[in-house]
């Protein structure tokens, strides 16, 4: 089982979207769970898992976990290449380092070189950005390179998107 996670912000609320589905290839079938919290906490650069891992972790509360091969977060598992902890990285500790984290970045973070790798999908010429904790970086890559889709995001990650800031 893999679970993809994003978080959207509105009006001091958080709505959290979990996709759950049982292959890396998968395109439709899949299920979906979500919560919106409120007071969430605002936006600090630099900290940003402050404000998402909450949510993530009360949605993640309504899950049963054992059997998750892996978890995608939106956003770095490591800000800088002395492995400072990002989202994922945060995720992992809370999980007691039990299950992979791989987050997959919209955007580049130049503080990090070495920990990251872009991947280009399709024809796109903005790359995504890989990065893992609990599985080799070259494993998380091709997992999220083989997801099903022609374009930079892969269906499942596109559909989570658009679940969200539904």
């Amino acid at each position: 089982m893999i679970l993809a996670f994003d978080t959207y912000y509105f009006d001091n609320k958080a709505k959290t979207v979990c996709l759950v589905f049982e292959d890396w290839s998968e395109n439709k079938n899949f299920r979906i769970h979500t919560e919106i919290i409120d007071n969430v906490e605002e936006y600090i650069p630099g900290e940003f898992y402050k404000r998402e891992l909450p949510c993530i972790i009360s949605l993640l509360n309504q899950i049963n976990l054992k059997n998750v091969e892996a978890i995608i977060v939106d956003g770095f598992v490591y800000l800088d290449d002395d492995k400072k902890y990002g989202l994922g990285g945060h995720l992992y500790e809370k999980l007691n380092k039990e299950i992979p984290i791989i987050g997959v970045a919209k955007t580049n973070f130049a503080s990090i070189e070495k920990n990251k790798k872009p991947l280009l999908r399709g024809s796109s010429i903005k790359p995504l950005f890989i990065t893992s904790i609990g599985m080799e970086l070259e494993d998380a890559f091709h997992k999220i390179e083989s997801m099903a889709g022609e374009f930079r995001m892969p269906i499942l990650l596109k559909e989570l998107d658009r679940l969200t800031k539904e």
